[in-house]
């Protein structure tokens, strides 16, 4: 049991490793879909209901209820609300700089310094995301007849912004490793 114990004590590099690459993946990944429509338009009742984001969009909340299509669903005059509530532009912003933030992450083995600034802006937007709890009524279960609703029922919505205090922990993690590895080279 000890050298059990030995080895998964070694692993906490590897771990690190291992939660980079895991940054690295979902924000390319997240990012790069925000391209799309169907992302864009999962995305709206966060960015229109956060007081952080919400001047991005032309029309209030809560209008853009009556413009939701469904994933792979297609309604050409829900298109064209969200063309004009300019969701697809900021969604193309936003994936732009979610993906800078992990190539930023990703270029540890070369800049550590600039891996562990990404790391910190990745850790900016987790708490910014988590924010959506509080300000996005669609992160609780509705009240439509069950007992189970509002807090602490997470919808599915809410199901996808909690994860992000993992992500949250491996930012510090990678940022913390990230730095000391830019210290030691300015050391030498």
């Amino acid at each position: 049991m000890h050298k059990l114990f030995q080895f998964a004590a070694s692993l906490q590099e590897t771990g690190l490793h291992l939660c980079r690459l895991g940054l690295i993946i979902v924000l390319v990944w997240i990012g790069g879909l925000k391209a799309f429509p169907y992302e864009a338009n999962g995305i709206v009742p966060f960015v229109a209901n956060s007081p952080l984001m919400s001047f991005f969009y032309k029309y209030d909340a809560p209008e853009y209820k009556k413009h939701m299509n469904k994933e792979g669903e297609l309604k050409p005059e829900n298109v064209a609300w969200h063309t004009e509530n300019h969701t697809y532009i900021f969604s193309y912003g936003l994936g732009t700089v979610i993906v800078l933030i992990g190539l930023l992450i990703a270029a540890y083995p070369l800049w550590p310094g600039v891996s562990a600034l990404g790391s910190f802006l990745a850790f900016g937007m987790s708490l910014v995301t988590l924010s959506f709890l509080i300000t996005t009524p669609e992160t609780w279960v509705q009240s439509l007849g069950d007992i189970h609703h509002g807090f602490p029922y997470l919808s599915g919505a809410g199901r996808l912004v909690i994860k992000d205090v993992i992500m949250l922990g491996a930012s510090v993690a990678t940022m913390a490793q990230a730095a000391r590895k830019y210290l030691q080279l300015k050391e030498v």
